[in-house]
């Protein structure tokens, strides 16, 4: 055949799947000598690598080893690809993850080999978000190499396509065929199975080939095999060659005419193996935690100019290498998530120790007027917007209570509630109050001794109702759910008149991925409501506590609406599940017609079918229609799940959206082997788990809901910390970053990477519509005013010796990237 097929020879390798990390940690060594080996023995092979923490790991471990590889790369016969820390999971990291997979990654091959790469490969994850091509733009990736969704699970445009994200960035995607892997013999087998998939009017192909999974590579068997087909020309010419040689010459021949031609996709790569998205709820919640976490401490460090770096780097490549798509996904081994945990674990620890240092250094320097009978609190907002919220804290020596006033004396909103201390102790208690943060700042307030005088708010509350100035729910006393929402301001009732059960369990016969699993949305039996309590009622917040049991479960939710105009219902979930083989969806069932279903993803949004399909997202799905001719919609936010679904209406259901709460399959169980029915499994998500969600009702544009925004606070929570009585030189209240609060949100702040003295923020247009924002920016001393596209993704880089000087980067904080933008004093 008239036709070069460029065989790229690699070694997937998983530092931990069936297998703990330790045995990968090993096997990366071997793996890279097989391939050293290999290059000794034949002139023309050439090396695809990827995955930097293997090459960390050789590098601490074996430095001969990391020294061959440095000859070969200079020889560019070891080719660097993906340019990621690990082949994460490519739908739930955040996308300031996303941001650090490169920066971390491609920084490290800058330094260690003077090379970057420019191939994006991510060959094995479940499934691609649709702002990946944006994220590789921007970390100096131009092409991208994968294998999921296979031809039978999506009608991909062909082999080679343009990948467009929604901010219009592109790259040259590439369908890997049939597998990235192959056999230790001979590769006629891989290639005619891989022929047999390709779009064979590109002419020139690459087929990946070398023994994976568990590392290896290339053997000799496969590169004596590829030169005898050569020679004997059976399906053309084999030639060793490199992802980014195929592009590079494939650009070539097609020209700008050819490449034009192409076709454009622009949407996510989905789907395969749906149950990953909610396998093994621990480490969701535990990455979700520590993503947060780190961020954080990026933030506080770079406000009162510590030098956290290698610290913060520290907890970034723990975070990092649990995003791995067989750790996040639930699909490892179980003995895999108990190292997960400890890792992830020091990433919080690390960030807390940040957080905490940080607090104390702006505090000592906040004057603290002495006022006798009172205890000063300092309160911390991580985001950068202003943040109204209420604030749990904990409180000694005051046995008749507390109530907060702010540093002006004046009253603020608040109520005593439970205390976490179950003791004696009768000057021990707990008080939650109502606070108005600065952005990305603090606000003082104190705590005076004595209950509250006076009550704050519009609240009524009763065992089956809340309602507020703006919201009134009703709670159905058999079924325990919501049979009433009502939209004030609107006058819409959201849930009204929608039929179908809030909580949906059923048998789950599925294997650990949940492979070829289209949709979790089967029959299924409702919890039974086994007790409903009014736990809560005072001025600032009411709360309601719902009871359900099934089988050896149960689970309570405790619904809490705020005073005056909370425009959204806080809802905490304690669920104690003892099912095998089971799972849950969380059903919201909303009286809307005609809807469109939006979910959140990295960094963007997407709108979907409403078909039932098991689909991922970030942190929020919203469903809105009309209600009676009216615009209206319901946004679900939380802050632990990725697995959700819009269905559509069926008999004795309405309209609803999913969120998979809970499954319980084996550990590691893969189809299409089958359970020993006299085996002895261990069964994921046993025991007690805890996540919130939020019920954001809205006039039918969800862009006015600020659903990322309600996201991050959710997930991050501000901070209260006892302080003492000092002077000092800071203010009561202080701002250090304002992003305006508006479409564009800074998701970023941070100290560069090479130099502590530059401040880096980072902000994305959030609502798919082209804007002109301002950052105020005090902690700089300048104001930047800069035009967004839709969903674009903007770095700055602010050199605080010289602010004026401000320019933007890209996301790895190496090049100067081109862009409009204007600096001015603040």
């Amino acid at each position: 055949p008239d036709r070069t097929l460029h065989m790229i020879g690699n070694a997937h390798l998983d530092p931990v799947w069936l297998w703990p990390w330790q045995e990968g940690y090993q096997e990366a060594r071997a793996t890279f000598w097989s391939a050293i080996h290999r290059m000794d023995e034949y002139p023309d092979f050439v090396f695809t690598c990827d995955q930097v923490v293997l090459l960390s790991w050789v590098e601490e471990s074996d430095p001969e080893l990391f020294a061959r590889i440095r000859e070969k790369v200079a020889e560019g016969r070891w080719v660097m690809v993906g340019g990621w820390w690990v082949e994460p999971d490519c739908n739930m990291p955040s996308g300031e993850s996303f941001a650090r997979q490169g920066l971390y990654g491609q920084r490290y091959l800058k330094e260690k080999f003077g090379v970057t790469a420019t191939v994006g490969m991510n060959v094995d994850p479940f499934g691609h978000n649709a702002m990946l091509p944006a994220i590789l733009r921007g970390q100096g990736m131009d092409s991208y190499c994968f294998l999921r969704p296979g031809p039978h699970e999506s009608e991909l445009p062909g082999t080679m396509f343009w990948w467009e994200a929604p901010d219009g960035s592109r790259v040259l995607a590439y369908r890997i065929p049939f597998e990235y892997c192959s056999p230790p013999g001979e590769v006629a087998g891989q290639t005619e199975k891989a022929l047999g998939q390709l779009d064979r009017s590109l002419g020139d192909l690459m087929v990946f080939y070398g023994v994976g999974n568990h590392g290896g590579g290339p053997t000799k068997a496969n590169i004596d095999s590829i030169h005898r087909y050569d020679q004997m020309g059976t399906f053309g010419e084999l030639t060793m060659s490199s992802p980014r040689r195929y592009f590079d010459e494939m650009t070539k021949r097609l020209g700008e005419q050819g490449l034009a031609e192409l076709a454009v996709w622009r949407d996510d790569l989905q789907h395969h193996a749906a149950g990953c998205y909610s396998a093994h709820s621990g480490i969701k919640a535990w990455q979700r935690r520590a993503q947060a976490a780190v961020l954080s401490a990026e933030r506080w460090a770079a406000i009162v100019g510590h030098d956290a770096r290698a610290d913060l780097e520290r907890a970034w490549k723990q975070v990092l290498f649990n995003q791995f798509h067989d750790v996040l996904p639930g699909s490892a081994i179980e003995p895999a998530y108990d190292d997960a945990r400890d890792q992830l674990g020091e990433a919080v620890a690390i960030s807390k120790r940040i957080i905490t240092r940080a607090h104390n250094v702006i505090a000592r320097d906040v004057r603290v007027p002495q006022e006798d009978g009172t205890q000063p609190v300092i309160v911390f907002n991580p985001h950068p917007w202003p943040v109204s919220t209420r604030v749990e804290m904990q409180y000694g020596l005051a046995p008749n209570g507390v109530h907060v006033v702010d540093a002006d004396g004046a009253d603020v909103p608040c109520q005593r509630t439970q205390s976490v201390a179950t003791t004696d102790d009768k000057g021990r208690g707990a008080t939650v109050f109502q606070a108005d943060l600065p952005p990305l700042g603090y606000r003082l307030y104190r705590l005076r001794q004595g209950p509250a005088a006076h009550a704050h708010g519009t609240l009524s509350a009763s065992p089956h109702h809340l309602e507020n100035d703006v919201l009134r729910l009703e709670i159905d006393p058999v079924t325990g759910w919501l049979s009433s929402l009502l939209d004030k301001r609107t006058g819409v009732d959201l849930v009204a008149g929608a039929a179908g059960e809030h909580t949906q369990i059923c048998e789950d016969p599925t294997d650990t991925w949940g492979h070829r699993v289209v949709s979790y949305d089967w029959p299924g039996e409702a919890m039974a409501t086994t007790g409903i309590v009014l736990r809560e009622e005072g001025p600032l917040r009411a709360r309601i506590r719902v009871e359900r049991a099934w089988g050896r479960s149960t689970m309570a939710e405790e619904f809490i609406l705020g005073a005056g105009d909370d425009d959204a219902v806080e809802v905490r979930v304690t669920l104690d599940w003892r099912e095998q083989a089971h799972l849950m969806k969380l059903r919201f069932p909303v009286a809307v017609q005609s809807p469109v279903a939006t979910y959140e993803i990295p960094f963007g949004h997407l709108t979907r079918p409403i078909d039932g399909a098991e689909e991922p997202a970030q942190s929020w799905v919203d469903l809105s229609g009309v209600v009676g001719g009216r615009p209206a919609g319901l946004a679900v936010v939380n802050n632990a799940k990725h697995g959700y679904d819009v269905s559509p209406p069926s008999p004795g259901r309405s309209h609803s959206i999913g969120i998979t709460a809970v499954r319980s399959p084996v550990y590691s169980w893969h189809d299409p082997r089958l359970l020993d029915p006299d085996g002895y499994y261990s069964y994921q998500d046993q025991g007690t788990q805890r996540f919130t969600y939020l019920l954001v009702p809205h006039a039918g544009d969800w862009r006015a809901a600020a659903l990322t925004r309600r996201a991050a606070l959710l997930g991050s929570p501000v901070r209260a910390m006892l302080e003492s009585f000092h002077d000092g030189p800071l203010p009561a209240s202080r701002g250090y970053l304002d992003d305006g609060g508006g479409q564009v949100m800074v998701t970023a702040v941070k100290l560069h990477e090479d130099t502590p003295g530059d401040l880096v923020v980072r902000a994305v247009e959030t609502t798919g519509r082209a804007v002109q924002a301002t950052l105020d920016v005090p902690l700089a001393g300048v104001r930047l005013t800069a035009d967004f596209g839709p969903c674009q993704i903007r770095t700055f880089r602010i050199p605080l010796a010289d602010p004026l000087a401000a320019v933007e980067t890209d996301l790895v904080e190496l090049t100067v990237r081109k862009g409009a933008f204007t600096v001015e004093a603040w």
